[in-house]
């Protein structure tokens, strides 16, 4: 688990480390730089029933972020009006004594609105738990399986800044996901709806440098090309104690990319997951009332659809598929992907995405795909 996990914010800080890549090497670039912190309180909210008896208080906690400030040096920059990028921390006491107190790591972006008097922050990284569950000395801890867990935030934020030499004040609401992704039993996670308050500072106010604008857009064109993505990693079913075991993907897919922002594509899955050989053996063994007979074929295909939102040279992918050879029954036919991409070049990518039914995370997929 921890080495997965490790990998994970690896792969998250890589690709926020290559948004720095210049696209105007005989410039220097400046790099300003802001910090905010706040305070949140607010309440779990009962996605799942199983969960009920663990939402007792109202968590409270702490954000604190770094932010990169851009300007427009980069095309992609003005592409996307002047995000920030960055990385961000956050302390959250979920007032119950099964849940303890989780910190959590992020990297995230900032995009604007209103003026830039607003912005809507997405972060995704890693969290560790303070009381996970434990079979003899927390096992009322149905939420978090494991110590260390995968953290997703959004926030949506007033954010009104240089109000006075550099600092300013924001305020807003923010949802804290915490989940291992079925990683292993029993993962019912939480999500955390909060209301914060805050201040920023821009540290370099005095000399922040001119909005470079947009311009003309120029037109992207590109083929259609075709795609092999090999996925693979480690998961459990529901049932406590049956263990982790691999599972692995094919993905046969075309995509076309039809400006510089966006790539649709569409193709099919091919999944080869292992716990379903040893949960189809239980079933039939001990629970007959449901219908599983043994003989049941643990494999699955599916036919996807998506789309790639680029940011340089990293993406965010989302899919939504649905299962056309489906001969064990779990969960529903529908099924999502969504995660982070990174081209190394035009034809060589990797990347992190969960695949999940609805809201209900089935594994974390790392992948290696090439591009013909």
């Amino acid at each position: 688990m921890r080495s997965i996990q490790l990998v994970f914010l690896a792969v998250c800080s890589f690709s926020f480390y290559s948004l720095t890549a210049q696209e105007n090497p005989d410039l220097k670039e400046k790099k300003p730089v802001s910090l905010d912190a706040s305070f949140f309180y607010g309440s779990i909210l009962e996605h799942n029933p199983d969960i009920n008896h663990l939402i007792t208080g109202h968590p409270t906690g702490f954000i604190v972020s770094y932010n990169r400030r851009t300007y427009g040096f980069n095309e992609w920059e003005r592409r996307y009006n002047y995000p920030d990028w960055g990385f961000s921390a956050i302390y959250q006491d979920l007032h119950n004594e099964y849940l303890g107190e989780n910190l959590s790591f992020y990297g995230h972006f900032n995009f604007y609105f209103l003026n830039r008097n607003a912005y809507f922050r997405i972060g995704q990284g890693v969290a560790v738990a303070g009381s996970p569950y434990d079979p003899e000395t927390n096992y009322i801890n149905n939420a978090y399986g494991t110590k260390l867990l995968s953290s997703t935030y959004i926030a949506l934020q007033y954010n009104k800044q240089n109000l006075y030499k550099g600092f300013g004040l924001n305020a807003g609401f923010t949802i804290i996901h915490y989940s291992n992704a079925n990683l292993r039993a029993p993962n019912n996670s939480t999500n955390t709806f909060a209301f914060n308050v805050g201040a920023n500072y821009n540290l370099n106010y005095e000399e922040f440098p001119d909005y470079i604008p947009e311009g003309e857009r120029t037109k992207y064109t590109d083929p259609v090309h075709f795609n092999l993505a090999l996925r693979g990693g480690a998961n459990e079913s529901d049932i406590v104690g049956q263990g982790q075991f691999p599972f692995f993907v094919v993905s046969a897919f075309a995509d076309k990319r039809i400006n510089h922002k966006s790539t649709l594509v569409a193709g099919t899955d091919v999944f080869f997951a292992y716990f379903f050989k040893e949960l189809i053996k239980l079933q039939a063994a001990s629970f007959p009332e449901t219908g599983v007979t043994g003989d049941e074929d643990w494999k699955r295909v599916g036919l996807f659809v998506g789309h790639e939102l680029r940011f340089n040279k990293i993406a965010f992918v989302s899919h939504l598929g649905y299962y056309v050879y489906y001969p064990y029954e779990f969960e529903n036919r529908l099924y999502n992907r969504l995660g982070l991409k990174r081209y190394f070049t035009e034809d060589i990518s990797a990347a992190v995405t969960v695949k999940a039914h609805g809201a209900k995370a089935e594994g974390v997929e790392f992948s290696l795909g090439y591009r013909f």
